[in-house]
């Protein structure tokens, strides 16, 4: 009985999960499909082919995953000293600072949004991309620190002391000791801090005001149009990014597990 429950439970998980994405690319790929039918009534690739030759879509994409990326790379720096220093180490204020990183997670979007905007018009970051950079840092930052921080409690820094004793230098000790220790932690806290950078409406809204336009941006300018073609392909091009770095870090840390297997 259970070799049947498993199957078929995983087979309607993954069906709810690609549910979504079939019945977009159905509505991207097709036209003329009316309630009842079933099915559409013609295929075609005009409105993919639409999508990819339109420049704004084009500079969308590229601006959205020009700002993820760097968002990452900058949360990354920041997450690395604050989570080595709260995962290893005890100290009085240790749960007041915890709280503090996480304020953002619990203040909502739109005051931290309204907040930054007036901050931003008053230092000339509002509509740049360096003043979007910043915002999104901002709830991108606990989760990479979280993340990060819960490696550095179980790391053991014995490792280090025995290559400072057999004369490594310091930041030889950082990249061949320290980060490559940290490798499936770094991997994961890059896919958190790419993912909640490029999903971000909100913030984009509020602090590019207008002028920096991602995917997000022109997914919901597209939803108020009401084509559904339109919106679908948009949808499927806005979730393709976040599946090709799943899919990423999911071999990446297949490959690191199996180094390690390898060793022992």
């Amino acid at each position: 009985m259970k070799r049947i429950i498993t199957p078929l439970f995983r087979f309607t998980l993954y069906l709810v999960l690609i549910a979504p994405l079939l019945l977009f690319a159905a509505y991207a790929f097709s036209t003329r499909w009316f309630f009842p039918q079933p099915f559409p009534a013609e295929w075609t690739t005009t409105t993919f082919q639409r999508a990819i030759h339109d420049s704004r879509t084009l500079s969308s994409m590229a601006q959205g995953l020009w700002i993820a990326l760097l968002v990452s790379v900058l949360s990354l720096i920041l997450a690395l000293p604050a989570a080595r220093v709260l995962g290893l180490r005890k100290f009085r204020g240790r749960q007041l600072a915890w709280l503090l990183l996480f304020l953002p997670t619990i203040i909502p979007p739109l005051a931290i949004g309204m907040g930054l905007n007036i901050l931003f018009l008053q230092i000339g970051l509002a509509g740049t991309i360096a003043g979007v950079i910043l915002a999104h840092i901002i709830p991108t930052l606990p989760y990479t620190i979280f993340t990060l921080s819960s490696a550095f409690a179980r790391f053991d820094e014995n490792y280090e002391f025995q290559a400072l004793a057999l004369g490594a230098s310091p930041w030889h000790i950082f990249f061949k000791v320290t980060l490559r220790m940290m490798t499936p932690s770094l991997v994961v806290a890059t896919l958190f801090a790419f993912l909640i950078s490029w999903s971000q409406y909100l913030l984009t809204l509020l602090i590019g005001g207008g002028q920096i336009i991602t995917l997000p941006i022109l997914l919901f300018s597209a939803a108020s149009g009401g084509n559904p073609s339109i919106i679908a392909m948009l949808s499927l091009l806005f979730v393709a990014p976040p599946v090709l770095v799943v899919a990423f870090t999911a071999r990446q840390l297949n490959q690191h597990g199996e180094e390690i297997r390898e060793q022992y």
